[in-house]
C-alpha cells in the first residue's frame, strides 16, 4: 500500500506493537516513531525507529507534518488513553484512525478521532463511535447504537440496535446487549455477560446471564477516581 501520510504512535507496549503492524501493513500511514511519557521511557529505539518522551515529542516530530495515534489499551478503566489523547491534542497533533480494510463500516456510521477498528467488525447504519474507541476483532455493532468516547470493546461482542454504551466503558469478550439497552459511563461488562435492561448509573460492574450489578463499583475495583 502506498504511504502518503506519516504517523507517530503514542505508547510502547503490546498495543503499540500491534498498532505498528496494522498501520504499517494495512494503511497508507508510515510509522516514523514512538512516544511515551518520560517516566515510562525505557528504550531509545523500537523496530528501528526512535522512541522519545511525549513531553518533548513535538521537537522531533512536527505536528503540522505528522499525525499521531494513542495506542494504549484499557489501563485504569480507559482513563490513561483519554489522558494521552488530550496531551497529544494539546501539542497540536491531529489524531489518526485505523479502520481495518477487513472490517465492514457502513457509510452512515460516524467515527470520532483516534479510533481503532480491528478486522471482522460489523458497524451498521447510523452507528456513532466516539473519540478514542477501540473495537477489537469480530464485533457486531447494531444500527443507531452509540459508543461513548474511550470505550473499549473486546472481541465477539454483540451490541444490538439503539444501544448506548457509556464513556470509558469496558466490554468483555462474548458479552451481548439486547436492543435499546443503556449502560452508564465507566461500566465494566464482564465476559459473557448478557445485558437485557438499562443500567444507566456510572461505574457499575455487570456480570452474568442475565447481567446484574456487583456490590463493588468499577471505580473501587480499578482504584480510579470517578
Amino acid at each position: 500500500m502506498t504511504k502518503t501520510k506519516k504517523l507517530l504512535l503514542i505508547g510502547a507496549g503490546e498495543f503499540a506493537d500491534i498498532a505498528y503492524e496494522y498501520f504499517t501493513h494495512d494503511s497508507d500511514y508510515e510509522v516514523v516513531g514512538f512516544a511515551v511519557e518520560q517516566e515510562f521511557l525505557q528504550e531509545e529505539e523500537k523496530f528501528g525507529l526512535p522512541v522519545v518522551s511525549l513531553e518533548e515529542a513535538e521537537a522531533t516530530f512536527a505536528p503540522d507534518e505528522i499525525e499521531a495515534h494513542v495506542a494504549v489499551t484499557s489501563t485504569k478503566l480507559n482513563q490513561v488513553r483519554e489522558k494521552l489523547v488530550a496531551l497529544a491534542k494539546g501539542k497540536g497533533f491531529r489524531l489518526a484512525n485505523f479502520v481495518s480494510p477487513h472490517a465492514f463500516v457502513w457509510r452512515t456510521a460516524k467515527l470520532g478521532e483516534n479510533v481503532f477498528i480491528f478486522e471482522n467488525n460489523v458497524v451498521q447504519h447510523g452507528v456513532s463511535i466516539g473519540d478514542g474507541v477501540v473495537l477489537w476483532s469480530g464485533n457486531h455493532v447494531g444500527h443507531q447504537t452509540k459508543i461513548g468516547d474511550f470505550a473499549f470493546i473486546s472481541s465477539h461482542v454483540v451490541i444490538s440496535g439503539y444501544c448506548d454504551i457509556g464513556r470509558r466503558s469496558f466490554v468483555g469478550v462474548n458479552a451481548s446487549f439486547a436492543d435499546n439497552v443503556t449502560v452508564g459511563a465507566d461500566s465494566f461488562v464482564a465476559l459473557g455477560a448478557v445485558v437485557n435492561k438499562n443500567y444507566p448509573d456510572p461505574g457499575q460492574i455487570l456480570s452474568g446471564h442475565y447481567a446484574e450489578p456487583s456490590k463493588v463499583s468499577a471505580y473501587r475495583y480499578f482504584k480510579v477516581k470517578a
